[in-house]
């Protein structure tokens, strides 16, 4: 068996930028730096513009990346980094944000449609497929009338701080358990509410 089918890369979603650090569509960026700091993974590298690094938690090859590009063209720095570290789709993660999912749930799901997250929608179209694993982060619907494109440019309020932290620990649990069992135990075990 070829050496790289066993690297796993999991790419968190986001926008690049200090004006975007903590919001709500930074979500998958949030989860990726986590993790990447947890299994002490330094994301220095940058290639396809993409920001990235290598690690070995547990004997596995992995690589953690945040597209250097904005959300609606991820899919080039994804469709790139996974030919060329030739990843095979069932082992790519992408974590991304979710309006139609409350704060502090998770839905790991093998594929499916991009509901609006234009992320999604570059790599599906980049990839040809959507049949890829995604782990999908609870960022609630904007209140009252307040445009969804203006929602999640916002950052998250200081009463939404705990309940962040906590989701963003599971959905970096999530994640390793991804790395480490397959799709199949890792939804068996973090799909739902966190806590």
């Amino acid at each position: 068996m070829d050496a790289a089918t066993d690297t796993t890369l999991i790419v968190g979603l986001g926008n690049p930028g200090l004006q975007y650090r903590y919001t709500r569509h930074n979500a998958g960026f949030m989860v990726a730096q986590a993790l990447a700091e947890k299994l002490d993974i330094n994301l220095k590298r940058v290639k396809f513009r993409c920001q990235f690094g290598e690690g070995k938690p547990d004997g596995t090859p992995l690589i953690i990346a945040k597209p250097l590009t904005y959300m609606n063209e991820s899919g080039s720095a994804v469709s790139s980094l996974l030919h060329y570290f030739k990843v095979p789709l069932e082992r790519l993660l992408v974590i991304h944000d979710d309006l139609d999912l409350p704060l502090g749930v998770l839905r790991l799901r093998s594929g499916g449609g991009s509901a609006g997250q234009r992320g999604v929608q570059s790599i599906t179209d980049k990839l040809g497929t959507s049949a890829f694993p995604r782990l999908r982060f609870g960022i609630g619907r904007p209140p009252g009338r307040m445009d969804p494109a203006d929602y999640v440019l916002e950052k998250f309020r200081p009463a939404e701080q705990e309940l962040l932290r906590m989701t963003l620990d599971q959905a970096g649990l999530a994640a390793l358990c991804f790395v480490r069992e397959g799709l199949e135990k890792a939804m068996n075990q973090y799909n739902g509410e966190v806590g």
